[in-house]
């Protein structure tokens, strides 16, 4: 059985692999020197909430995404469009994207920009 710190530096090393992100690039986004950041992804140390938090937020996950074992076989690649969404949008504060999702929510609702529309269009 994996302990805390192992199931983190898994979980860290995988979202980075997920979204090709390097030490550089998290240390500067969480603002920590990168011999922290190398310990936590060696499981030498465990990060603290504030930073778990914060690289939840980063990587568009829950912070139990980040802090609890997951079986990663059945999570699906993101597209380019997705990716390219979840970084904007990870980009925003809290009110940012919180409209996001309002405005995607209402869009779901109108038959021009549905799925299924779209595709009785181009029968």
């Amino acid at each position: 059985m994996l302990g805390n710190k192992d199931i983190m530096a898994h979980n860290i090393e995988y979202y980075m692999n997920k979204h090709g992100k390097t030490r550089n690039e998290m240390c500067q986004a969480l603002g920590v020197k990168y011999t922290t950041f190398t310990d936590w992804v060696k499981g030498n140390s465990y990060p603290r909430i504030d930073k778990i938090e914060l690289m939840a937020n980063y990587f568009g996950i829950s912070k139990s995404d980040l802090v609890e074992f997951h079986d990663e076989s059945n999570d699906k690649e993101l597209s380019s469009s997705e990716q390219k969404l979840l970084e904007n949008f990870n980009k925003l504060n809290t009110l940012g994207q919180e409209k996001v999702l309002e405005d995607i929510e209402n869009m779901t609702y109108n038959p021009k920009y549905k799925k299924d529309t779209e595709l009785l269009r181009n029968a």
